[in-house]
């Protein structure tokens, strides 16, 4: 038993933690406060923070190095991060959520990310979310986070 009353096979539940361990996130967000939360949300998760980058040309920097994003719409450069999550998604093969306080902004999806959640998030969602991303990511079916709007 794993989750709120949700039977998964114990194998279930070890793939998804050894996957989970080897993933390397990028936070694209210009607030630093909240990429500082997120950055400590995700480390206490035991994962590794490729990076923490506030507009576009810091995020492409670090795309080679990530495996999962989560991408806010609204950066120190302007409304970049759809742009910014499409290429991290097409270009670099990185599951990409994006984080942001608009989410009408891509509502109608970004072609290649997966799905979008609105701030404020709370650590759970955060988890929830990584997770999604990472089963995604590696092909696994996966419970959508409950604050997520998932793109086709």
């Amino acid at each position: 038993m794993a989750g709120k009353g949700v039977w998964q096979p114990s194998f279930c539940v070890s793939w998804l933690q050894d996957n989970l361990m080897n993933q390397r996130v990028l936070i694209v967000e210009d607030e630093f406060l909240i990429a500082l939360d997120l950055e400590a949300t995700v480390q206490a998760m035991g994962m590794e923070v490729t990076g923490l980058a506030a507009n576009k040309e810091q995020a492409l920097r670090f795309a080679p190095t990530a495996d999962v994003a989560f991408v806010d719409v609204n950066l120190s450069d302007g409304a970049t991060g759809p742009e910014i999550g499409r290429r991290l998604a097409e270009d670099h093969g990185v599951a990409v959520v994006f984080m942001t306080g608009n989410p009408e902004m891509v509502a109608g999806g970004v072609k290649g990310t997966l799905g979008v959640v609105k701030k404020p998030v709370k650590p759970s969602v955060v988890e929830q979310s990584l997770k999604y991303a990472v089963a995604r990511r590696n092909g696994a079916l996966a419970a959508v986070p409950s604050q997520m709007l998932v793109f086709a």
